[in-house]
């Protein structure tokens, strides 16, 4: 079962429906096997100009592009992770293997349409992770860039590790010396629970 990630309580209040699910799994950045570069040779053909216009009139990434026009972002300037794939497919002519851990993100993606990062657990904090604004002062780890207070982050007990729909800090990310991974899915209001955990069983299925 996956656990559950914190929620400050003021983002709760204003943001109610948004939360976190992560986790453990074993994995590193190597070659996908043939049956997985196969898998995403397959779900390509899901994908063709007319059903990738369509997308944002489905239930859930029309949630998610209601949640980024409610905290400030244009999803027609920033797309939501599955119209991002999606147009990337159009773009590269299907969906590119690029390593296992990759692959898996995608697929996931892919086939629920939640969004799942990855993070190097040797990296992160025991005690679970999270969602939270940012205070003053706070960076984005191993990048330099301070962050404006207020900024919703991923963040375990003590570091910034991810923002919100965005980047993952630097020195948090997969590397070619990942052997352990902290796997997260973020839901907002109107993404049923059964598909954020699903996205979650899915990468694990592929890592395993």
């Amino acid at each position: 079962m996956p656990a559950v990630g914190f929620i400050d309580p003021d983002v709760r209040r204003e943001l109610p429906g948004l939360r976190l699910r992560w986790v453990a799994a074993e994995g590193s950045p190597e070659r996908s096997p043939r049956a997985v570069r196969q898998r995403l040779h397959a779900l390509s053909d899901r994908y063709r100009g007319a059903s990738v216009i369509s997308m944002r009139t489905q239930a859930i990434p029309h949630a998610y592009r209601t949640f980024f026009r409610h905290v400030g972002i244009d999803p027609d300037a920033t797309r939501v992770p599955s119209e991002e794939a999606a147009v990337a497919r159009l773009a590269q002519g299907g969906f590119r293997s690029r390593d296992l851990i990759s692959d898996a993100l995608l697929i996931a993606l892919i086939e629920t349409g939640v969004p799942v990062w990855a993070l190097d657990a040797d990296r992160v904090q025991p005690g679970g992770l999270g969602i939270r604004a940012t205070v003053a002062g706070e960076a984005l780890g191993g990048s330099g860039a301070e962050l404006p207070e207020g900024h919703l982050v991923v963040a375990d007990e003590r570091h910034v590790l991810a923002l919100l729909f965005g980047a993952i800090a630097p020195d948090r990310a997969v590397s070619s010396r990942t052997r352990h991974l902290t796997l997260f899915a973020v839901g907002v209001e109107g993404v049923p629970e059964v598909h954020v955990e699903e996205a979650l069983w899915c990468c694990l299925e592929i890592l395993a």
